[in-house]
């Protein structure tokens, strides 16, 4: 398992950390941002297909940000698959 930290951008949380493996995540912990809420899509995600996470959360936007916490999380798992 390799385990990842993420700097998030244009958002409230400030970090997502996660791990990895056989192209599956687990264990994400996002930093700051609606609590609640992320511990939610940290259960949701958990032990799915990295390409599936994706594929739903990239794009999705929090009010007038381009950007969102989901949508950060893709973005970090992007980056994963370029490392």
């Amino acid at each position: 398992m390799t385990h990842h930290t993420y700097k998030t951008k244009g958002t409230c949380s400030t970090e997502i950390h996660f791990d990895t493996e056989d192209n599956k995540v687990y264990n994400v912990k996002f930093i700051g941002g609606c609590n609640g809420n992320l511990k939610g899509i940290g259960k949701l995600v958990e032990g799915e297909d990295i390409d599936k996470v994706i594929s739903k959360l990239g794009g999705i936007t929090c009010n007038t940000k381009t950007t969102s916490c989901p949508d950060q999380l893709a973005q970090a798992l992007m980056k994963t698959r370029e490392e």
